[in-house]
């Protein structure tokens, strides 16, 4: 099962993605994608963690998620990625576009070959108003055509309003 789910800033996708993930009965890795810049990204990611199970495997990474979820592809293996947003966030912010595509077309390959129980979690950015800056419309772009792309590869897609869930593909 392949499951993206995706929502706003405290829509409560993270707490929906890991009841999903937790159901799979399997050993759970959790991979995280943020990156600590100041004392409030410090208390999200310490919230983040306070709210999932202690016995979880954890691997924090930035940059290279394909190499990650190959290290763990097995059917018996459940895995969650928090965040895609982020992660593209991190590429963007080396600006090397030759890297950013890199990893992009490796991580759509290696989610499509995963074969364990896999929930991503992604923002959608899509439900704004237009950005003022170039930096912010380029974002927007790429977390939109990576959603897009997320969303044929998993087998549902489930977006996350005022903690409900919203079924879009099943």
């Amino acid at each position: 099962m392949k499951h993206l789910v995706l929502g706003g800033v405290r829509s409560g996708k993270s707490a929906f993605a890991q009841e999903q993930i937790a159901a799979c009965a399997k050993p759970v890795c959790y991979v995280a994608t943020s990156q600590v810049w100041d004392d409030e990204m410090a208390s999200r990611v310490r919230q983040h963690k306070d709210n999932r199970p202690k016995e979880w495997q954890l691997i924090e990474e930035p940059l290279a998620l394909a190499s990650v979820l190959d290290s763990l592809n097995t059917p018996e293996q459940a895995v969650i990625v928090e965040c895609f947003t982020l992660w593209l966030t991190n590429l963007l912010c080396l600006e090397d576009d030759a890297r950013l595509e890199s990893e992009k077309c490796a991580l759509l390959q290696a989610v499509e070959r995963f074969e364990g129980d896999l929930v991503l979690v992604s923002s959608e950015v899509g439900l704004g108003i237009m950005p003022m800056n170039a930096l912010a419309r380029r974002f927007g772009d790429e977390a939109g055509a990576m959603n897009q792309a997320l969303a044929k590869l998993t087998d549902r897609v489930t977006f996350v309003a005022a903690g409900l869930p919203l079924p879009l593909k099943s």
